[in-house]
């Protein structure tokens, strides 16, 4: 079938037709039969359901085209029709009306499809006209559709003050703005403005003050509105598709909102912005792909997300372009943000005309009715006539070029002689010249130049004196002539000469670049684009301009107030004619790009954690354009009709779409895909290639090709394999170019080495990219475009590989990568001499290469000034400058100390002190820098981080844990320091091992033995019997194995085993069982490190105090030794007993009445704890005293029990393992930096831990209290996303009726309200006692879920969960009185601490650790053998002040007496065992005691 759209065949078939019916039916075999169409095949037409069967059905009929078989069947077909009855008697849906759809064509709603329906119809009056030459098609101006009944402009005078301070120089709202106004100003409606009008940007303005109105602070109005806006509480983005336009959009909207004191800054690739500087802005202007990025982080920029309320995404048109697939993956995320959050961000899409507006408004969730608008061309301030003129000749060839030249002169002097201005647009800087000459060329052979001349112009001569100031020679020339020209390329003032003079009228013809057109408002009667070819760097080749570059030029044309029409040319390929005559009239409905960029946009969805298995990502896989497209043209997308019939959600199609890209992205590792649960991880390859853009093509490159070991050559030729890089191409006229290059570039291009001379794509990129870096700039236009694009991208990827490098502990490439991202910034090489960083005078660095090139710049910051100038052959000036600069470059000083900590594992104890001036111009605030411990042969790193100095640090303290063979340790690793920024900025120190003396493998581990549990009668104490049945039911194993020597005898004893077994209680049990055999008077103290644990040993003891018949006190140090009357159990936390022990001398009466000393919590032994014990060890020497210590399970407790003078017998040390309860421990690594771009990363899988245990509570554990609402935030997010439900982990069987109840007595119900209803709550000392009460006591009832907790809460939390969570092992610590942040690490026990409180007697508990990838080892080796315990008393000055004290006040009175006191220390068993830890080189305990108290005493 054919007709309209090839109307020259239909034209011909006509003419011939009798011949054309002889020929078809020859080609049907002659057949005198005519073959009617089945039913199912006329149902088919009749429905159009099915256009492949239509086909099919069609082609298999066979008719007779002879006149009088035509006749007859048309005969048949009239009285078929004539028997059929009026009405069919089945009623159909009248066509959809859209109340703001306005449009000239005489077809009500919307553009007609052609009958085909593959485009959509050219409007009336369109004519063709043919020239030897060209082809010509002209579109006359639309008329224009007269206003609605309704329709009125809207005075500025009636809007309220808000909206009138913003629209200055206005007097009334344009036709479009007053219709919109209403949606735009008065409601949240999500919009689609459709129009050529210039004034989309007003009505852009309107919905951003629509939100500065929503947050204005009523009560504080009082007529200053600018005080009034609550400036911290939105941010509104505005996404434009060019960064020209960006940057003109943040100048008006800047100055508009000025007023207002609302920020408008531009965040693109080339305008980065600070964290403060974004917390400080309210508008954000940006490019989508820079909006991508941003939102691809779940912090710092990315937190902007949160507080956006408004999106506006200007040009959605280009949806039909490449880049068309990031606005799907951006608008698609806020979608769906929208949902999971339920926030509210208004989404408004502005466009020029397009044809499916109706598929477009749905992509962007718009109401067809209240938020869609379409205004067709007739809205233009000026009607325009457009001319599409397809040159004849081969591209590029002289014909053509000529051809092009001839026909721009042609338009360009008729539109002169009509008195007429016009511009003439190119696309190159030195075509502007180029384009001028030929027109006046072609002038002077016709004799007319003379028309363009402006002499008689009244201001020509001052105009003119005005040029004789600029140096830019082909300006002055052409100007006298009448011609002008304009690009970016010009100086300023020149630009804006010529833009004065055009306006003025006195240039006739301008010929510039589509700068002018994105840059600035200079309107013209009639504007010409002479040819479509632009270079393209991004693709490394000319390609078409676009469609929008096209509609912002034409909108130049026609002077709004001054002229009724306007008229605007295109010059183009002859084969370009079709493709530009149906963008710019909308002739072809846009179809989605998003398949070619889904591969990528899924990972970048994993990565951020909004997609962790299929089901969610065909979700997001139905918020985009794709989707809508997809069901309105399934044959564009390869899905035959019977299949969007049979499926009209497409759910199988998305399925297979995100499988396929699923396998993919698991191929090149970028994610863990399980096909059998759909579940979708994000691997460290997969979130570096999110957060630096890299496609999986090139993550497929760089895993065939990244080594361990690389040199800067095998980089750059890795680097220049990536896809990023494909379109870089090579052209012939480039090569020479590129060959001088090879001359002064360092490493060698793998293509270039050989006698013969071939140069690739990416031999190319290698080049250009050595180039950049030598600061060599090339002389193509073409190339310097093409090196720009090589660095910019250059740069992002070698961070990326720089991130997997360190991912994959690779030290060597690490380095080398660290030296080629600083080399690429920079502009230098490694091997340059460090001081060119600095702003020095070229002859001074000259002279610095030349004489000091040898010397290390911490050598030259040494001399003086005059030594540097001598040595320089400069002066001391020169001298002082170079001294300044190296002063400044930073260096620092690496000192270390070996800690073993366990018989294959080391503690390295670093500081790094900073030995450069601090320069805030030079170094700003924070210096950036890794420091990592690599292996003795530089291979691997062992251990890494990312630290800061900031102007207030002097020394920054780290601890490296790292494992070392018992068997064959190696001789030594490196400790590295290199500096994010500085080039050269580098310092190692190598720490040898081959003198260090490990602690012996422990042998202390008890075997728990498989006896029969003992009942609790074994007591032998009714009354006691009867109070611990409420709790208990019987003794455990480990209980039962340590019963008879903790409690039955009198030996001093110690019991190590893991929390929640028990150890409390045998230890309660050995205090009642001494005083039931003691006499009146006698007492027993228990020992609590923190005041938290003295508080539960406390209300323990008491519960049992009186079936024992014994007191329980909780005293302090004062009352610590007063005599008691009767039987007494004293309960004291360390820092007391120490104060008590170390001060008073009146203690032998009580001391002689002391029974038994109970040790809790040894693991938690610090300086003050361990001095307090050896002091009470010390002083009941001569007394029967016995020592039970409990602590838990410990990977070597020999000498703790050598320390308390424990007998064999009563040493029990059991190892995690051994406990009772069941508890799984599964461990999750991050590499992610600590930040709060971790715990956004870690919020999907502790929701899913959280999960796993359906309807059981879960406890979750966080750095501080800062964190406990966001990550709170983001987890009730992933439950949203997960449950589709508001209700978060509130179970369903709760009402908000019955929770009312309990919020009622809530005294801060602002700030935990919204979480408990959502079943979170948090439990913390700086919430109030009552509301952390209420908290405990609805998470007993079960309407809290899930608790978080800050780490320091761990000690004082009284309840446990089946799930706990530790979200991080790493905290930020800033020193008192200090600015300084430090990243410290968990303290072992308070991880082990967190640990039990999965431990639950009723059931299995469960145990998750989030940490660092390289901190795991270290954690789980500990977690599972046991704590390490070291002395700490000589990292405090508690000993020292000690011994200062008792030296003054005579109770110690020599160095001998206190040695002997040091000797009943645990420092002085772990001395002999341990001596490395303590920097001890002999095994002598009185000689390394001796020397510590030498020490003391200076």
């Amino acid at each position: 079938m054919i007709g309209f759209d090839h109307m020259e065949l239909s034209m011909e078939i006509l003419e011939k037709r009798a011949e054309a019916a002889d020929q078809i039916s020859a080609y049907l075999h002659g057949s005198t039969q005519v073959v009617q169409p089945t039913p199912s095949a006329q149902t088919s037409q009749i429905n159009g359901n099915s256009k492949g069967k239509q086909r099919e059905d069609v082609s298999s009929t066979i008719v007779i085209l002879d006149p009088d078989g035509a006749r007859r069947r048309m005969e048949e077909t009239l009285r078929a029709n004539a028997e059929r009855p009026l009405f069919t008697g089945t009623a159909h849906e009248a066509p959809e009306t859209l109340q703001h759809v306005y449009t000239s064509a005489s077809m009500v709603q919307g553009n007609l499809l052609s009958h085909l329906g593959t485009k959509y119809v050219l409007p009336l009056g369109t004519t063709r006209h043919h020239n030897e030459d060209y082809e010509e098609v002209t579109v006359p101006p639309t008329k224009a559709v007269p206003p609605r009944a309704s329709e009125r402009l809207i005075s500025v005078a009636e809007l309220d003050p808000l909206a009138k301070g913003s629209f200055p120089g206005y007097t009334s709202l344009n036709r479009i703005q007053s219709i919109v106004f209403p949606t735009a100003y008065q409601s949240n409606e999500n919009m689609l403005v459709c129009g050529h009008t210039q004034g989309k940007t007003d009505v852009a303005m309107l919905t951003v003050l629509r939100v500065i109105q929503q947050h204005l602070d009523e009560v504080s109005h009082s007529g200053n509105l600018a005080s009034a806006v609550k400036r911290d509480k939105f941010k509104i983005i505005y996404v434009a598709p060019m960064k020209a336009l960006a940057a003109e959009i943040t100048r008006k909207m800047g100055k508009r909102l000025k007023w207002l004191n609302i920020l408008v800054r531009e965040l693109t690739g080339d305008m980065q912005l600070t964290k403060q500087e974004i917390n400080e802005t309210q508008i954000i202007v940006t490019t989508p792909e820079k909006w991508d990025v941003v939102t691809r982080k779940p912090t710092g920029e990315g937190e902007l997300a949160s507080k956006v309320k408004l999106l506006i995404i200007d040009e959605v048109h280009l949806l039909n372009d490449e880049r068309g697939a990031v606005i799907e993956t951006i608008v698609a995320r806020t979608l769906r943000q929208v949902e999971s959050t339920q926030s509210v961000i208004r989404i408004v899409g502005l466009s020029a005309t397009l044809p499916n507006y109706i598929d477009v408004a749905d992509f962007l969730s718009v109401n067809r009715q209240n938020g869609l608008f379409y205004f067709d061309s007739s809205f233009r301030p000026v009607p325009l006539e457009q001319h599409f003129i397809g040159v004849k000749g081969k591209p590029n060839s002289p014909t053509a070029k000529r051809n092009l030249d001839r026909v721009v002169y042609e338009k360009v002097s008729e539109l002169v002689r009509e008195g007429h201005q016009v511009m003439v647009f190119v696309h190159a800087r030195k075509e502007t010249v180029k384009a001028a000459e030929a027109i006046k060329e072609a002038a002077q052979a016709d004799g007319t130049l003379d028309e363009f001349s402006c002499n008689e112009h009244p201001q020509f001569d001052y105009f003119r004196r005005d040029l004789g100031r600029s140096r830019n020679k082909e300006m002055k020339q052409l100007f006298d002539l009448g011609f002008g020209i304009h690009h970016a390329g010009m100086l300023r003032d020149d630009r804006n000469m010529m833009e004065r003079m055009f306006e003025a009228r006195a240039i006739k013809v301008l010929c510039c670049t589509a700068t002018l057109a994105w840059g600035v408002n200079l309107p013209v009667h009639a504007v010409i684009i002479k040819g479509t070819q632009v270079y393209d760097s991004s693709k490394g080749a000319f390609t078409d301009i676009s469609v929008l570059d096209v509609l912002q030029v034409f909108g130049r044309a026609g002077r709004p107030g001054l002229e009724t029409s306007g008229v605007g040319f295109i010059c183009t390929a002859e084969e370009k004619l079709t493709h530009y005559l149906d963008a710019v009239t909308s002739q072809v409905p846009i179809e989605s790009k998003f398949v070619a960029g889904m591969i990528d946009a899924l990972n970048a969805e994993i990565a951020l954690g909004t997609v962790a298995n299929v089901h969610d990502a065909v979700q997001w896989l139905g918020y985009t354009y794709l989707f809508v497209r997809m069901r309105k043209n399934p044959l564009q997308y390869g899905l035959p009709w019977e299949e969007r019939a049979e499926d009209p959600q497409l759910g199988a199609k998305r399925n297979q779409l995100i499988t396929s890209a699923a396998l993919q992205l698991a191929e090149t590792r970028m994610i863990a895909f399980d096909r059998h649960t759909g579940s979708l991880v994000i691997t460290d390859l997969g979130r570096i290639a999110a957060k630096y853009y890299i496609r999986h093509k090139s993550i497929e490159i760089f895993n065939e090709r990244f080594r361990p070991k690389m040199s800067e050559a095998d980089v750059l030729i890795m680097l220049s394999a990536s896809t990023e890089f494909d379109q870089i191409q090579v052209r012939e006229n480039e090569m020479q170019e590129l060959e001088s290059f090879l001359e002064y570039i360092p490493c060698t291009v793998p293509s270039t080495s050989d006698d013969k001379l071939s140069i690739t794509s990416q031999d190319k990129v290698n080049i250009l990219l050595q180039a950049y870096i030598s600061q060599i700039r090339p002389e193509d236009f073409a190339l310097v475009s093409d090196q720009a694009y090589a660095a910019q991208n250059g740069g992002r990827i070698v961070r990326a590989l720089l991130e997997i490098a360190v991912a994959r502990k690779w030290a060597n490439v690490s380095a080398v990568l660290m030296g080629m991202s600083k080399a690429i910034e920079k502009r230098l090489w490694p091997f340059d001499n460090p001081l060119k960083q600095f702003e020095l005078k070229m002859d001074t660095m000259h002279m610095v290469e030349r004489w000091a090139d040898d010397y290390a710049v911490s050598e030259l910051a040494e001399m003086s000034a005059a030594e540097l100038g001598k040595l320089l052959h400069l002066n001391e000036h020169h001298g002082a400058a170079v001294r300044n600069a190296a002063k400044q470059f930073p260096t620092v000083k690496i000192t270390y100390k070996l800690r073993p900590i366990g018989a294959d594992v080391l503690k390295i104890a670093v500081k790094v002190e900073r030995a450069f001036n601090w320069s805030t111009k030079l170094h700003g605030h924070v210096e950036p820098f890794w420091l990592w411990v690599e292996d003795h042969e530089g291979a691997h790193i062992l251990q890494l981080y990312h630290l800061v100095f900031r102007q207030s640090s002097t020394l920054i303290e780290v601890d490296f844990v790292i494992s070392v063979s018992s068997t064959a340790p190696p001789p030594s690793v490196t400790i590295r320091f290199v500096s994010d920024r500085w080039m050269g900025a580098e310092e190692e120190v190598l720490a040898s091992l081959e003198n260090i003396i490990m602690p012996a493998a422990s042998e202390s581990h008890t075997p728990r033995l498989d006896i029969p549990y003992l009942p609790l009668t074994v007591v032998q104490n009714p009354p006691l019997v009867q109070v611990l049945s409420r709790r208990l039911h019987g003794f455990n194993a480990i209980q039962s194995q340590a019963f008879w020597s903790i409690v039955k005898t009198r030996l001093h004893a110690l019991l190590c085993a893991p929390t929640g077994c028990g150890k409390s209680v045998l230890g309660q049990l050995a205090i009642w069982y001494v005083l039931r055999t003691s006499q009146n008077n006698a007492w027993c103290l228990v020992v609590a490190p923190r005041r938290s644990g003295a508080l539960d040993v406390t209300a323990d003891l008491r519960s049992c105090s009186r079936a024992a018949d014994s007191s329980v006190e909780l005293v302090g140090a004062d009352r610590l030794f007063d005599p008691p009357s009767r039987k007494t159990v004293r309960v004291v936390t360390a820092t007391d007993l120490f104060a008590a022990v170390s001060r008073r001398t009146d203690i032998k009466l009580a001391l002689s009445r002391l029974r038994i000393v109970l040790c809790e919590s040894l693991e938690l032994l610090d300086a003050v704890y361990e001095l307090g014990l050896s002091l009470l060890l010390h002083a009941t020497q001569a007394h029967p005293v016995r020592f039970v210590g409990l602590s838990n399970s410990l990977n070597d407790s020999a000498d703790l029990a050598a320390w308390l003078g424990v007998d064999p017998l009563a040493l029990h040390s059991f190892r995690p393992s051994d406990r009772d309860q069941a508890l799984s421990v599964s461990t999750h690594t991050f590499t992610i930096p600590q930040s709060a771009a971790l715990f956004k990363a870690m919020a999907k899988p502790a929701h899913a831990a959280i999960r796993a245990a359906v309807g059981e509570p879960a406890i979750v554990f966080v750095p501080s209290r800062h964190q406990c609402q966001p990550v709170a935030l983001d987890l009730i997010t992933q439950c949203a996303l997960e449950m589709e439900s508001t209700k978060g982990y509130l179970p369903d069987d709760v009402s908000i009726e019955r929770l009312e109840l309990y919020l009622a007595r809530l005294q801060n119900s602002d700030g935990l309200r919204d979480f408990i209803t959502r079943g979170v709550g948090f439990f913390h000392d700086a919430i109030a006692k009552p509301d952390r009460l209420l908290m405990l006591e609805l998470y007993a009832e079960g309407l809290i879920r899930v608790l978080v907790i800050p780490r320091d809460a761990c000690w004082t939390l009284p309840v446990r969960a089946v799930t706990v969570v530790v979200m991080g092992t790493q905290y930020v610590y800033v020193q008192p009185g200090s600015e300084e942040r430090q990243v410290r690490d968990y303290p072992l026990e308070e991880v082990v601490r967190m640990q039990s409180k999965a431990v639950r007697h009723n059931g299995a508990g469960r145990f998750h650790l989030f940490c660092q990838s390289e901190g795991k080892d270290t954690i789980t080796r500990f977690l599972n053998d046991g704590l390490p315990l070291e002395s700490r008393m000589l990292e405090t000055d508690t000993l020292r002040a000690w011994y200062k004290d008792r030296r003054r006040d005579g109770s110690v009175g020599d160095k001998q007496a206190a040695v002997d006191v040091l000797s009943h220390t645990f420092l002085a068993r772990r001395l002999v065992s341990n001596p490395a830890y303590y920097d001890a080189r002999s095994t002598a305990v009185n000689e390394l005691l001796s020397r510590i108290v030498d020490r003391l005493d200076e």
